[in-house]
């Protein structure tokens, strides 16, 4: 007892630092992780209230919740002594292999989390991505769900999706129908206005502000060309613009307006015959 009591008094202070340093590590430890777990729940109500899928605010979570509990970790371990520069470099080295064993995944999900952040587009809404055209389904980690026009469900990932431009139709209330109507040259042309303008105000889906434009576009090889540009709601897009294309030629027929179209003559030269 007698020389551990000597031991004690003679190493006391080596032994008082390496108690204060195990006392900072288990408090760096213990700080850390309630920082991490605050991060988290933070991140999880920020997403949450953008109306994010839950499983994937839950995934975001946990992942970011990991990283910071590593690094309070080789904090606390730094703190009493032990050389974490092996364990940097273990973890940097099974990353890297990770990350080329994963690279098409970890792109769809980075892409994935940008797409969640900054939202280009909703569920619900119809878009052109990816060389895909048609309306969100779901917006997942990896991959985004899309519907076609002729109901076909195509999986797009998500990095294909932010690797190229975004078009996104309904992201306005409302959008500009672009028509571009040929009428012959010997028709008559105010009136061939007159008759798109009356067929443009009897449509009640045509919003009378922004003002439709009607003027002509171009002098063709063997047309009149004239815009036709109404504003609709986003909803009536395609039911104003196909509506409006077979009432302009039915009421061009009725009125005695030609629309061309290209034609051929062929002229046979008969020899004489001796």
């Amino acid at each position: 007892m007698d020389e551990i009591n000597k031991l004690f008094q003679e190493n006391h202070e080596v032994l008082l630092g390496y108690l204060l340093q195990i006392v900072a590590a288990i408090v760096i430890f213990y700080i850390g992780r309630w920082i991490a777990k605050g991060v988290r729940r933070f991140l999880e109500r920020s997403l949450l209230s953008r109306k994010v899928d839950k499983a994937v605010v839950s995934f975001v979570g946990s992942i970011v919740y990991v990283i910071i509990f590593i690094a309070t970790a080789l904090m606390a371990l730094s703190q009493i002594g032990v050389q974490t520069t092996s364990f940097i470099a273990i973890l940097g080295a099974a990353g890297l292999a990770v990350g080329l064993a994963l690279q098409g995944s970890l792109a769809n999900f980075a892409s994935g989390i940008l797409i969640i952040l900054f939202r280009p587009f909703k569920s619900g809404d119809f878009i052109d991505a990816g060389g895909i055209t048609g309306t969100v389904d779901k917006i997942e980690i990896f991959q985004t769900i899309m519907k076609t026009p002729d109901n076909k469900l195509v999986i797009v990932p998500n990095a294909q999706i932010t690797g190229s431009a975004i078009t996104n139709y309904s992201a306005e209330p409302i959008r500009r129908v672009d028509l571009l109507i040929g009428i012959s040259y010997d028709a008559d042309l105010r009136k061939a206005k007159q008759i798109l303008t009356d067929i443009i105000k009897q449509d009640s889906r045509v919003l009378a502000e922004p003002a439709p434009v009607i003027a002509v576009a171009a002098l063709a090889d063997s047309s009149v060309n004239i815009h036709l540009r109404p504003w609709v709601n986003s909803a009536d897009y395609w039911g104003v613009y196909w509506d409006t294309l077979e009432k302009v030629k039915l009421t061009f027929d009725e009125q005695g307006i030609g629309i061309p179209f290209p034609q051929m003559d062929v002229h046979i030269k008969q020899d004489k015959q001796e």
